[in-house]
């Protein structure tokens, strides 16, 4: 993504001119924080710090400059927003639009002018702690979303840091982690969303992630940083590394990373600061290094408008209006995916209830709170609880039972997880020297034994939590189950929160904390009619799904999530979400149970290729528990009419045209999802990928005409020998469907 406009050059020569007057010590100000949050400024020629700020679900309170804790005022709640993998489940473009838009608009607000989001991250693992900021486990969908919600943030005058490049697969070890990976997989799975953030959604600036790929550092990377995105994609924005990543001073210096964060205060100590300082005056680094970050973080502030003569033109942000958080209700609807619904349990009819019985700890509990970095100071957050008592108006009586024990875990400032996370760095490298060149040293020894006591301490630890969770649900499952037999209606509200969720660790395996299947099973017993409705941020094993009748599962939908699960519940919304990503049926039916789960320390290698996720489970013909792309609707829609006409224009292969037409008594929204298939590929191919989709909303009884435009690049595959995608002549099949597994129509073109 180059500068486009018809001031190109004159901006350019204003770099230059700014860079001439910079002396070595003020330029090397600007490319390392001098706060927790932000870089170093040069007041003497106006330019200002760079203030970042997290994160993808909201703007993260004030903390202290140089401690990491929040300053405690009250003018720093926000919008807490859905996570990434909400959206994406919403499968709309103009949602993630005017997502991106509220986003950046809040950043504005809040005085900060880079906003550490969107995460797009393939999820290759349900297991990755982390996998609730990111989007899917597909590059086109991801792609596709990613793009719209950078040009919103970016219509505010704030950059996007897209995040976190690449190949950021796991939370174990992330600090330095080796995730090994042939080309083909990288740029057909890993790259791709990546590369349209930067050329289509023209994103400001791009995280560096902390692992290695192939055994280099992702923040000091010359494939990565230089030759992929700077030549081949043509960024020229701001690399920024994520916080802690850079660790060899003249190896990041010598690549373009341009910005060195961390989470410490020995702002002085920075690889970017004085070691960098001393590498140029011994002249093992070039001073011409530090002039290209300088130009980059330059040219990014007068896109943002914090320099020059456009600098009082600059927009003025908000947060907490009422326009944003109905754009995050109305995200929050769109994103909660109805699983299962068989005996049309869902809608509710509150005219007919005189009695509901609301089960489990999720239904009164709150997560903007949690999740590391994602973590959110929010204005407030209806809980599904507070959602359907507020919808029922007093009229029916509500009763609540939590169902199961969740041990508390007081969250204290006086150990942050972020500088313990980045201790753990150093024992890291030590391990990685130890592993890489067979050294032993009583330090190694000592630091080797100080992380197995940790290890035994967190499973004694757990064992404890499980001895008192099994004794305190004794009788928290039978006041439920009572309450249960009493009520006219019964909704369980489970599933996880951010003591799986969160940065920092992986989950240990697929199943329900708190001996949640248990009670599951109890209650389906004693009623079978109950709704089972589950939060998360990734998927679940759900033993006991083909006894349950109604399934809805939400993931962390923001601050509006029970008033949309309340309107879901009674039909005032029709939901329309979609999986984004595979629900295995049980996680030893997933590749990275076999091949590199997530947890692994060391180095974790991508052996399974391009074969994971829907790609896999289409391969080996295992049936998950629910398919990619899958969500049902309280009303019905047919697919026909399907047309496909090869287009003469070089770079357009194929128009797909069909109808679709809502066939129920309800208005309502259909994810319609193109899957290619090639028929006779001359090298190994996926048995089908997504490459294109479209929202339709429809009144009941009326049709819609949609269009796809099918690209060459969307057939195309990438030759490692020539280091290029190509497309392969011949038929191929046209999958048009309403789920990866649920196809209504199927056609066939021919390239040549």
């Amino acid at each position: 993504m180059r500068l486009n406009s018809r001031n190109d050059k004159k901006t350019e020569g204003q770099i230059e001119k700014l860079l001439k007057k910079l002396t070595l010590d003020e330029k090397i100000s600007m490319i390392h924080g001098a706060g927790l949050f932000q870089t170093g400024a040069v007041e003497r020629l106006d330019i200002p710090s760079l203030r970042c700020s997290d994160g993808p679900m909201g703007v993260r309170n004030e903390f202290h400059n140089e401690r990491w804790i929040p300053t405690g005022n009250h003018d720093d709640y926000v919008t807490y927003m859905p996570s990434n993998s909400a959206l994406a489940s919403t499968w709309n473009r103009e949602l993630a639009y005017q997502s991106g838009y509220v986003l950046g608009e809040e950043a504005r607000g809040r005085g900060k002018d880079v906003i550490l989001a969107p995460g797009i991250n393939i999820k290759r693992d349900p297991l990755c702690g982390r996998n609730f900021e990111y989007m899917s486990e597909d590059p086109k969908l991801a792609a596709a979303l990613a793009v719209p919600f950078i040009k919103g943030v970016q219509e505010n005058d704030v950059a996007a840091c897209v995040k976190h490049f690449a190949c950021n697969v796991q939370e174990t070890d992330r600090l330095m982690v080796d995730t090994i990976v042939d080309e083909r997989t990288l740029y057909e799975i890993y790259l791709p969303a990546f590369q349209a953030a930067v050329q289509e959604g023209g994103s400001y600036s791009v995280m560096g992630a902390y692992n290695m790929i192939n055994g280099t550092h992702c923040c000091e990377n010359k494939k990565l940083l230089d030759s992929i995105l700077r030549e081949e994609w043509g960024f020229d924005g701001t690399v920024i590394s994520d916080w802690g990543a850079v660790h060899k001073t003249k190896q990041a210096a010598e690549v373009t990373m341009d910005v060195e964060m961390s989470v410490f205060p020995d702002f002085d100590d920075y690889k970017f600061a004085n070691p960098l300082k001393e590498a140029i005056a011994k002249g093992e680094v070039e001073e011409s290094a530090v002039d290209n970050k300088v130009r980059n973080i330059l040219r990014m502030m007068f896109r943002l408008k914090m320099i020059g003569k456009e600098k009082d033109m600059r927009k003025a942000g908000v947060y907490n209006s009422p326009a944003h958080r109905e754009i995050v209700l109305r995200t929050a609807e769109e994103s909660m995916i109805l699983l299962k619904n068989k005996e049309n349990k869902l809608p509710l009819n509150r005219k007919k209830i005189k009695k509901i019985a609301v089960i489990g700890q999720n239904a009164a509990k709150i997560h903007s709170d949690g999740g590391g970095s994602a973590e959110i100071k929010a204005l407030y957050e209806i809980c599904p609880l507070m959602g359907m008592k507020m919808y029922l108006g007093g009229n029916t009586e509500v009763v609540y039972a939590p169902g199961y024990y969740v041990p508390e875990k007081p969250k204290t400032f006086s150990n942050n997880w972020q500088e313990k996370s980045l201790d753990e760095l150093e024992n890291s490298d030590i391990g990685l020297a130890v592993r890489r060149e067979g050294e032993e040293s009583p330090d190694v020894q000592e630091r080797a034994e100080v992380f197995r006591k940790e290890e035994e301490e967190k499973a004694a630890q757990k064992e404890n939590d499980n001895r008192l969770i099994h004794e305190k649900n004794v009788r928290l499952f039978e006041e439920a189950l009572q309450i249960a037999k009493e009520a006219d209606e019964v909704i369980f509200v489970g599933g996880l929160n951010h003591d799986f969720d969160s940065e920092g660790f992986d989950r240990s395996d697929m199943k329900l904390p708190y001996e949640q299947d248990m009670l599951i099973e109890k209650l389906l017993d004693v009623r079978k009619d109950a709704v089972i409705a589950l939060i998360g941020g990734s998927p679940v094993e759900m033993p006991w799904r083909d006894k349950a009748e109604t399934i809805l599962w939400s993931y962390y939908a923001g601050m509006e999530t029970g008033k949309a699960f309340a309107r879901i519940l009674f039909g005032e919304a029709n939901p329309s979400g979609k999986l984004a990503e595979t629900f295995p049926a049980a996680y030893d039916d997933c590749i990275t149970a076999k091949n590199g789960q997530s947890g692994i320390r060391g180095s974790i290698r991508l052996s399974e290729g391009l074969y994971y996720g829907y790609r896999y489970f289409d391969k080996e013909r295992i049936a998950p528990a629910f398919c990619f792309g899958h969500g049902l609707s309280f009303t019905k829609f047919v697919y026909k009419n399907l047309s496909i006409k090869q287009e003469k224009d070089g770079n357009k292969a194929v128009r797909v045209n069909l109808s679709v037409k809502n066939v129920g008594k309800l208005a309502g929204a259909e994810a319609v999802q193109v899957y290619i298939t090639p028929i006779t590929p001359k090298i190994d191919r996926p048995v089908k990928e997504l490459k294109a989709f479209a929202k339709v909303k429809l009144q009941p009884g009326r049709t819609g005409k949609v269009t796809f435009i099918l690209n060459r690049q969307d057939f195309a595959c990438f030759d490692s020998e020539n280091h290029a995608f190509t497309v392969d002549p011949g038929d191929y099949e046209i999958l048009i469907g309403a789920s990866s597994e649920d196809i209504r129509l199927r056609g066939i073109c021919t390239l040549v």
